[in-house]
């Protein structure tokens, strides 16, 4: 296992303008490369999102400011085993998407 940060994002082009890129570079942390475009790929879209949008189901808010605190509210009432457990299934995708020769990986 390695020592430091790994940090992931996928290529909006929002996180690879300069600015972005030399703020990631200054922490120090080494910064892992996304595949141009895959859903699989994306813990945001297989593990995230997903939980998000089933807590939020069903909901209404009165504003945008609800909504954001119900988001904030959401990221915070969740353990560290939350989001090591999305990680893990990160590597597991990346190793089957290796393995299928970058071919979509099933749920």
């Amino acid at each position: 296992m390695r020592a430091g940060v790994l940090f992931h994002q996928d290529n909006a082009p929002a996180h690879k303008v300069a600015v972005a890129m030399a703020a990631i570079q200054e922490t120090g942390f080494e910064l892992l490369e996304h595949p141009p475009y895959s859903s699989d790929l994306a813990p945001s879209d297989f593990y995230l999102f997903p939980r998000l949008k089933e807590r939020l189901r069903g909901k209404k808010f009165e504003d945008d400011s609800k909504v954001m605190a119900a988001v904030e509210a959401f990221w915070e009432s969740q353990d560290k085993e939350f989001f090591s457990k999305g990680i893990l299934g990160l590597e597991k995708r990346w190793t089957k998407c290796i393995d299928l020769l970058g071919d979509y990986v099933e749920k």
